[in-house]
C-alpha cells in the first residue's frame, strides 16, 4: 500500500491533522482534549508504524513531538500573560484608559480605530509581539471603560499587528528568518524596506477588512462571572452598597470643598451623609469643606468601590470592635479578596449592628458596605440594624472569606468573589512591564527570558500572589502550542509540506508565472495555519528559489510570497503567538479565528495575486 515508512507516516499524519482541524473547528470537544488526542495520536503513529517496516527507522521521535512544550515562545507567552494580569489587577492602566476615554469617549469607535492603526504602524518598526503585549491590557481596560466586550477588539488587535509586521524586515521574526534562509541558500539578504510597498498594499486592504467586517463577525462575550448572572438586579455593577469612610490626616478627601451642592471630585459615588461630631449634613451640601475626623456615608457600586481602592489604597479606615485600626494590617496580607454574602432568613445577626455582632472578631473578615433593596439609608454603617436579605460586601484574606461557606448566618455568593485590588503596587507593575518591553524590543535579552524574569518579579514583589499568577495562565494555550508544533514536526519530517507544494506546482506546469505565484501563496497560507509561521517560512524559502529557477523568473516575488503567506496566520489561534495571547482576554473559541481569519486570508491572497504580477513585472 505504501512504498516506504516515510510515505506511510506522511499520509497518516495528513489524516491526523485533518481530524484535529475538524475537531477544533466543530468544538465538540474542549480545545485541551482535542490537543491531547492529536498529540497522543501522533505519538502512537510514529511509535507503532516502524513495526510494519522493520528495516527502516522513523524520522520522528517522541522527544521531537513533545518538544513543543519546551518551546521558548510558549514560556514567553506565559510570562507575558502573568505580567498583563498584574497590570489589570493593580489598576496600573486605569488612569491611562480614563484619559483615552475622556479624549475620545464621545467617539469610541474612532478611538479604537486610532489605537489599532497605531499598533499596525508601530509593528513595522519593532517586533509585533511586544506591541500586542503592551496593548492587550490597555484595550481590555478601555473596552470595559466604554461598556464594550473585549472580544470585539482583541482579534483585530492581533491581526493589525500581524499586518504591520509585513512592512519592514524587522516587523516580524518570520521576515528575519526568511532573510536568514536566503543567505544560507547563497542569495542576497533582504533589505530593510524591500517589503514596504507590497506590504503596505496588503496592510491597507487587510485593515479595511478589520474595520468593516470584524465587528459583525465577532461575538460580544462576557467573562464567566457575568455569564453566570441571570438576573440583572443581581449584577454587582448595579448594586449600591452603603459604605463608611473616615477622613483622617492622610485622606485624599481632606480639604475637598463642595460646589453646587455636590463634591465634583467624588465621581461615580453618591455622598449621602457627612457626620461631623454631633452634627450631620445631608445633601445638597452647601459650601462645605471636608475636615479631619469627618465620617462620610456614601453609596457606591462594587465596581466604583474597587476603582476607589485601586486609586486610593488607604482610603478606608477600618476598625475592629475594640476600635483598633486593622486596615493596614489586613492589607499587609497578599491574598485578600472581595466577596458578597447575604444575611440568611434564620440568621442570628438579624436586628443587630455590625459592632454588636463583633463580625470581624468572629470571622477575621471586615464588612466594607451593606446593600439593602428598595430603601435609601442615611445613617452610619455602625448604626444599621441588619435584616434578612441584606447583602454585605466583605473584605478579608482568602482562607477566611471562604470559611463563610459553612456559616449559618450568612450565605456566601461565591460567584461574586474576586481578588482585592492592590493599587499600591500599580507603579511597580508598570516599571516591571516597562523593563520587559524595553529589553525585548531592543534585543538586550530574548523576549522569553525577559518575560519569565518579569513574571518572577511580579510574584516576588507582591503585585500578584502565586495563586493569581497561576490563574492568569490559560491551559488551552499550552495544549494548543504543544499540539501545533507536534503537527508541524510531523509535516516537516515526513516531507508532507514539500510534497503538497511540489505536486501543486507540477500540476500547473505550462501556466503563466503569475498563476503559479498565486497558487504558491495560497498553499503557504494554508500550511502556515497548521505549522508555525516561522517553520513555514524556513521550509518554503528553498522551495520558492527552486520554483522561480524552474520558471526562469526573478525569485523576489516568490520570496515575498513566502513571507506574506507565512504571516497569513489568521485562521487558527496557534497560527501566530499574538493570536494565542488574545485568546484568553477575548474569551474566544476556535471557530472565531476561522470565521474572521479565513475571509481575510482569501482577501489578501486575491490582493497579492493581482498586485504582485504588476509590481514585479511577471
Amino acid at each position: 500500500m505504501f512504498d516506504s515508512l516515510q510515505d506511510a507516516q506522511m499520509w497518516l499524519s495528513f489524516l491526523v491533522i485533518a481530524g484535529a482541524i475538524i475537531l477544533y473547528a466543530s468544538e465538540k470537544l474542549k480545545i485541551e482534549i482535542t490537543s491531547l488526542i492529536t498529540i497522543v495520536s501522533l505519538l502512537l503513529l510514529f511509535e507503532i508504524s516502524p513495526i510494519f517496516f522493520p528495516a527502516e527507522t522513523s524520522p520522528v521521535s517522541s522527544r521531537d513531538l513533545l518538544s513543543g512544550f519546551a518551546e521558548p515562545a510558549l514560556f514567553a507567552i506565559i510570562g507575558l500573560l502573568v505580567i498583563g494580569q498584574a497590570l489589570v489587577a493593580t489598576g496600573a492602566l486605569d488612569n491611562f484608559t480614563k484619559a483615552l476615554v475622556s479624549k475620545g469617549g464621545k467617539t469610541p469607535q474612532a478611538l479604537i480605530i486610532f489605537i489599532l492603526l497605531f499598533v499596525l504602524v508601530t509593528s513595522a518598526f519593532m517586533n509585533n509581539t511586544p506591541v500586542v503585549v503592551i496593548f492587550i491590557p490597555i484595550l481590555s481596560a478601555l473596552s470595559i471603560q466604554l461598556g464594550r466586550s473585549p472580544s470585539l477588539v482583541m482579534i483585530p488587535l492581533s491581526f493589525a499587528a500581524i499586518l504591520g509586521g509585513n512592512l519592514t524586515l524587522i516587523g516580524s521574526s518570520t521576515n528575519l528568518l526568511a532573510s536568514g534562509a536566503l543567505t544560507n541558500a547563497g542569495q542576497p539578504a533582504l533589505q530593510f524596506f524591500d517589503l514596504l510597498v507590497p506590504g503596505s498594499v496588503l496592510a491597507v486592504v487587510g485593515f479595511a477588512y478589520l474595520l468593516i467586517a470584524s465587528p459583525t463577525m465577532l461575538q460580544s462575550r462576557a467573562n464567566m462571572a457575568k455569564q453566570l448572572m441571570i438576573d440583572d438586579d443581581l449584577l454587582p455593577q448595579g448594586r449600591q452598597f452603603i459604605v463608611q469612610i473616615e477622613v483622617d490626616g492622610d485622606s485624599p478627601f481632606l480639604g475637598m470643598r463642595s460646589s453646587g451642592g455636590l463634591f465634583p471630585k467624588l465621581t461615580h459615588i453618591t455622598l449621602r451623609l457627612i457626620q461631623r461630631g454631633e452634627k450631620a449634613f445631608l445633601p445638597p451640601f452647601d459650601d462645605i469643606e471636608l475636615q479631619e475626623k469627618d465620617i462620610l456615608v456614601i453609596a457606591a457600586t462594587r465596581i466604583s468601590l474597587t476603582a476607589l481602592l485601586k486609586k486610593y489604597p488607604n482610603v478606608f479606615k477600618i476598625t475592629d470592635e475594640q476600635n483598633n485600626d486593622i486596615y493596614k494590617e489586613m492589607f499587609s496580607v497578599k491574598d485578600q479578596m472581595l466577596a458578597e454574602a447575604m444575611i440568611a432568613p434564620t440568621s442570628q445577626m438579624r436586628g443587630l449592628s455590625l459592632s454588636q455582632i463583633a463580625f470581624h472578631h468572629k470571622t477575621n473578615c471586615t464588612v466594607l458596605g451593606i446593600q439593602r433593596r428598595s430603601r435609601m439609608i442615611r445613617t452610619s454603617l455602625d448604626d444599621i440594624l441588619l435584616e434578612a436579605g441584606d447583602v454585605l460586601l466583605i473584605f478579608g484574606e482568602r482562607k477566611d472569606v471562604l470559611k463563610l461557606r459553612s456559616s449559618k448566618n450568612v450565605m456566601l455568593m461565591e460567584w461574586s468573589a474576586s481578588d482585592a485590588p492592590r493599587g499600591e503596587r500599580a507603579l511597580l507593575s508598570v516599571g516591571i512591564f516597562g523593563f520587559v518591553v524595553l529589553f525585548a524590543a531592543t534585543g538586550v535579552m530574548p523576549v522569553t527570558i525577559a518575560a519569565l524574569a518579569g513574571a518572577t518579579a511580579i510574584v516576588l514583589s507582591g503585585c500578584l500572589t502565586l495563586r493569581q499568577a497561576v490563574r492568569a495562565i490559560d491551559r488551552r494555550i499550552i495544549m494548543l502550542v504543544g499540539s501545533a508544533l507536534a503537527m508541524g514536526t510531523a509535516l516537516g519530517a515526513t516531507g508532507g509540506a514539500s510534497y503538497l507544494s511540489h505536486n501543486a506546482i507540477t500540476a500547473l506546469e505550462g501556466t503563466s508565472p503569475a498563476i503559479v505565484l498565486s497558487v504558491f501563496f495560497l498553499i503557504v497560507a494554508i500550511i502556515t495555519n497548521v505549522l508555525s509561521n516561522n517553520a513555514t517560512a524556513v521550509l518554503f524559502i528553498p522551495i520558492a528559489l527552486s520554483v522561480s529557477h524552474e520558471l526562469g523568473v526573478d525569485p523576489m516575488p516568490f520570496i515575498v510570497a513566502v513571507i506574506f503567506a507565512a504571516n497569513c496566520s489568521f485562521a487558527t489561534p496557534m497560527g501566530y503567538q499574538t493570536n494565542l495571547m488574545v485568546m484568553g482576554p477575548g474569551h474566544y473559541q476556535f471557530k472565531d479565528y476561522i470565521k474572521t481569519g479565513v475571509p481575510l486570508i482569501i482577501i489578501l491572497w486575491i490582493t497579492f495575486s493581482l498586485f504582485a504580477p504588476f509590481y514585479y513585472n511577471l
